[in-house]
């Protein structure tokens, strides 16, 4: 454990060192590069942990509270959250060593910088503050340290959205999130001070043996779902996460966006599995229909985005939706005494908390390339880039078939095994979670085909047809640092896509922590290339099988394709619809806003209300038709501004007290004493 707090205090460290020298020009190697050290150390220290079993780390440290202190554990559960955490600062280390040299030579040959993510904001010393608060709440075996770990992660990475403030959008985005982070931080401080009841002691041990009544529990699962569900982007609390991540540097949107939001996931797991005690069945339930929401919707709020950035966020939401539908069956199976099963649906939530990790880090970087190579983040002004950035095309290729669940890939693993759970539903004695369970594979094999579509249509139109602007066409290959860090997220894809049996054995641990089961029995004949859990009914998964017959497809499909249809090929003038021009294909060919045309008008005209406007002139008139598409987020309309009015009456009356004489300042104190006297003896009874 003391490895760990001090790789941490080495992330502080470097920190300071960024803050001090970020005008050096070799203040981002020092920073990056301690940054990806620190975290590579504590990521291989938690894969040793995991894998070599032996007792939990712990440590007390006299900080803090005076009669709590800081007490600080690594379990199973922390470390591989740790693995997720730390993975992802290793390869946006790497990436965004490359993203901010290339972004300052940019700034300084130009002074407009590139849409704002100029790095001219303090990112040095705040990104790695960022991993050490991650690392932190991961460690916290306490409610005080959590919260104040919960807290220390949300500021620095408000302040890294802030870093773009140039950007005309970056204000309203950081503004909404520090008024989401401040609610979720609430909500968490609320859901702690139930667990810790009459008792006091906030340490995660002594709440584990009081476990609450049914009613306080009921509660804190509530302010769970809310403090965590908001960090996360569970809908309908997501409407800061589209705004803040795409306004950071790309890097730290990965970050954000691929490993900030498991951070959160980990809340849910360590509240909902550990803390809590034995689940009600209904706990299960309502969190499977909060996931199922905001996978369906997610999805969908993807689909209407032109935005790279803004859309890979959305997508965030769809992901988290599922990983949110696996812990509620993992806690419907677990309170029904169907620990293996429950086994399952938990480490189909582990594995998609890795795989999207992986792939979601991998397409912001890509999303980062683009908007380097380009200047832009506008789908409708990208295409053709896969003849410009042939090695960025390859390794978006890999994230955008991982992330549509395509095999062999490690996206099609965990969607896979995730079924595999609701296919267990028939186990179940309760009739209303067998119907819901139902419902919610449905919502999510409709999300998962959705997400498909979403994926097709945002690398066709960034990379496939004719460029769509002059930078587009001018766009040049990103630097070697920035592909490697494409690189390393896309070739875990394919890995643990092919080999998923060593990673899901590796998560046992945690599992039997947490179900006091695992995915596997003790079958003799488990080989490390087959995926074969207990609970799958009979289904296995076999990567390497599925590698090699696609590989062999493909080969004979390429094959066939030249020998029966190449010497056949005519080439000629594309037909321009009428325009006359000196290069037709490239302002007829589809935009992302044609694409997406028909599901927009399937879903999103009820569920979004979203319109499409036609200024078509009149006979004679030179003018270009045009066409703009309006929408309306749901969220904003029954949360977010009903909330807004409220808050702003509440303010409106509560700033009368600025005004009160000395004598009703008194009363009103004397007022909030009997209150509380009040709320002690109630509480003590």
């Amino acid at each position: 454990m003391g490895l760990v707090v001090s790789a941490i205090a080495f992330l502080f460290a470097v920190a300071i060192a960024g803050a001090v020298a970020k005008r050096l020009p070799q203040a981002s190697t020092v920073v990056y590069g301690g940054t990806a050290a620190a975290c590579a150390l504590i990521a291989l220290w938690a894969a040793l942990r995991l894998a070599g079993g032996g007792p939990d780390a712990a440590l007390v440290l006299p900080v803090g509270l005076p009669w709590i202190q800081a007490h600080l554990r690594a379990d199973a559960l922390s470390a591989v959250f740790l693995i997720v955490v730390n993975l992802g600062g290793i390869t946006a280390s790497l990436f965004g060593w490359g993203y901010e040299r290339a972004h300052h030579e940019s700034h300084s040959t130009s002074q407009g910088g590139s849409q704002g993510h100029s790095q001219d904001g303090p990112v040095l010393p705040l990104y790695p503050l960022f991993l050490a608060g991650m690392n932190m709440v991961l460690i916290a075996a306490d409610a005080f340290t959590f919260l104040l770990s919960w807290e220390f992660m949300s500021l620095a990475s408000w302040l890294l959205v802030l870093s773009t403030h140039r950007d005309p959008e970056t204000p309203k985005a950081a503004r909404l999130y520090i008024i989401m982070a401040s609610f979720g931080t609430a909500c968490l401080l609320l859901a702690f001070g139930v667990l810790a009841t009459a008792h006091g002691d906030y340490s995660f041990a002594a709440i584990r043996a009081h476990a609450p009544a049914a009613g306080a529990a009921a509660l804190v699962v509530a302010l769970i779902l809310l403090g965590a569900g908001s960090k996360a982007g569970l809908v309908p609390l997501h409407v800061w996460l589209p705004l803040a991540h795409p306004a950071a540097p790309s890097h730290v949107s990965a970050l954000m966006s691929g490993v900030m939001t498991k951070v959160a996931v980990y809340a849910m797991i360590r509240v909902l599995f550990d803390l809590l005690g034995e689940p009600e069945w209904w706990w299960g339930g309502v969190t499977m229909g909060f996931g199922a929401l905001t996978a369906v919707m997610g999805v969908l709020y993807a689909l209407m985005q032109d935005d790279v950035k803004r859309l890979l966020a959305y997508s965030t939401v769809e992901n988290i939706g599922a990983i949110v539908i696996a812990l509620g069956l993992a806690l419907v199976f677990k309170a029904a005494h169907t620990p293996v099963i429950a086994a399952l649906a938990l480490a189909a939530a582990l594995l998609h908390v890795v795989n999207h990790s992986l792939f979601k880090s991998l397409l912001f970087f890509a999303a980062g390339a683009m908007l380097t190579a380009t200047g832009s983040r506008d789908l409708n002004r990208l295409g053709g880039l896969i003849h410009r950035m042939p090695t960025t095309a390859v390794l978006a290729l890999i994230g955008a078939a991982a992330i549509s669940a395509l095999p062999p890939l490690n996206g099609f693993v965990g969607e896979w095994l995730l079924f595999q759970a609701i296919l267990n539903a028939p186990a179940l004695s309760e009739w209303s979670l067998k119907i819901e369970i139902a419902v919610v594979g449905a919502a999510l094999a409709l999300a998962t085909a959705l997400a498909a579509a979403c994926f097709v249509r945002l690398y066709g139109i960034a990379f496939l047809g004719r460029p769509r602007s002059r930078a587009a066409a001018e766009a040049l290959e990103v630097g070697r640092a920035m592909r490697l860090g494409m690189a390393v997220p896309a070739v875990l894809c394919v890995v643990l896509g092919v080999l998923p049996t060593p990673l899901i054995r590796l998560f046992e641990p945690a599992l039997r922590l947490l179900v006091e089961a695992g995915p596997f029995d003790g079958r003799a004949y488990q080989p490390w290339f087959w995926l074969a859990p207990t609970s799958a009914i009979g289904n296995s998964y076999n990567g390497l099988i599925m590698l090699v017959v696609i590989a062999l497809l493909s080969v004979v499909l390429v094959l066939g394709i030249h020998r029966k249809a190449s010497d056949r090929v005519r080439w000629s003038i594309p037909w321009g619809c009428g325009f006359d021009g000196p290069d037709p294909a490239a302002v007829t060919q589809y935009t992302a806003s044609s694409f997406g045309q028909p599901i927009r008008r399937a879903f999103g005209s009820t569920v979004f209300r979203a319109r499409d406007h036609v200024d078509m002139p009149a006979p004679g008139d030179t003018r270009p038709a045009r066409l703009s598409v309006t929408w309306t987020d749901p969220a904003w309309v029954v949360v977010v501004e009903p909330l807004a009015r409220a808050v702003g009456w509440l303010a409106e009356k509560a700033n009368r007290l600025q005004f009160m004489t000395i004598r009703r300042y008194l009363t009103l104190m004397f007022l909030a004493l009997v209150v509380l006297l009040v709320m002690v003896a109630v509480t003590q009874r």
